[in-house]
């Protein structure tokens, strides 16, 4: 007798050979459906009864998030009011595994006379719904991965990976980028890292400022004080005056710091900033994408960068922390 384990295995592997299964059954159709979907200039309305319809509402979301103005609308409801949410220009995409789905069937004929272009998805390309649909798509799987063979599991996966088929192809023909998806996703984590800014992240008080002439001794103290592993050398003249804005000229980091007492030792406190701060610091604007200075700290092993504005003023620091959202 199998174990638990040894059933679980199985189903994985017959759903899996579900979906390769559909490499073969995909043909001119689905490039049609894409193009249909393209072209078309209102929304890409998605609908199916039962669990046709709940995989239908994921294709709706991912299509939405992806590019492809999209919602789901249950069959049932149209005969309640909420055909007028559809329009001319509209496409459907209605989905039944049977392909001859009572509910969505009568629901058809409503959408063939306001001259809508239907793409069917079905596991029967001799059903009804694919006679009345513009194209369709066949999701037919030769048995479900339940025991009984009843209920839907092979079949709502294969529709729900010929969803996430269609969305890549549209995504493809779009052109779509990460910041496109960002957009769509502010309040997820690839969302924030895409949208989020320098400015919106970086620490503007209390920030360790140095002057080139500074020894080493009195250095070290303000770099610790600071807690971001570093120091920001300025222009002199500039500290000198109070000014309200500092140019940098130069930084130091707690390595620099360390190498410098194992190579001076007892002259180190002699030394000064300028004698072993970098003096082409990695510097970022208010607007860089926070994205763009995690590869910035990534491909140079740093762990902060500077803001500046056009004429090389100190505005902040953006730490390695901070771009962790």
């Amino acid at each position: 007798m199998m174990t638990s384990r040894e059933y679980a295995i199985q189903c994985i592997k017959d759903e899996a050979q579900a979906v390769l299964n559909l490499i073969p059954q995909m043909d001119e159709d689905f490039d049609r459906a894409v193009e249909l979907i393209l072209s078309c200039h209102g929304k890409l309305i998605v609908t199916g009864v039962g669990k046709s319809g709940h995989i239908g509402a994921k294709i709706a979301a991912t299509l939405a998030s992806t590019g492809t103005p999209s919602f789901f609308i249950n069959p049932l409801d149209v005969y309640h009011g909420d055909l007028g949410v559809m329009s001319k220009g509209d496409v459907v995409l209605a989905i039944s595994n049977s392909g001859q789905t009572d509910e969505l069937l009568r629901f058809i004929p409503m959408v063939l006379h306001m001259q809508i272009p239907i793409i069917g998805m079905s596991g029967n390309p001799q059903s009804l719904l694919a006679k009345y649909s513009t194209c369709h798509l066949n999701v037919s799987v030769e048995k479900e991965a339940c025991p009984l063979n009843l209920a839907p599991t092979s079949s709502t996966t294969a529709a729900l990976v010929m969803g996430d088929a269609l969305a890549v192809a549209l995504m493809e023909k779009r052109h779509f980028q990460p910041q496109d998806f960002a957009q769509f996703h502010p309040g997820g984590e690839l969302g924030k890292r895409l949208l989020t800014t320098a400015q919106d992240v970086m620490i503007t008080e209390h920030l360790p400022i140095l002057s080139p002439e500074m020894h080493l001794g009195e250095a070290i103290i303000l770099v610790s004080k600071g807690k971001l592993g570093m120091g920001v050398a300025v222009n002199s003249e500039e500290l000198k005056v109070k000014s309200e804005k500092f140019t940098v000229v130069g930084l130091i980091t707690d390595g620099d710091i360390r190498r410098a007492m194992e190579k001076w030792q007892a002259e180190f406190f002699n030394r000064t900033v300028a004698d072993i701060m970098t003096q082409t610091p990695k510097t970022v604007s208010l607007q860089t994408k926070i994205s763009e200075i995690q590869k910035m700290m990534n491909k140079n092993k740093i762990h902060n960068v500077l803001v500046v504005d056009d004429a090389n003023h100190l505005l902040g620091i953006v730490d390695r922390y901070a771009c962790v959202l």
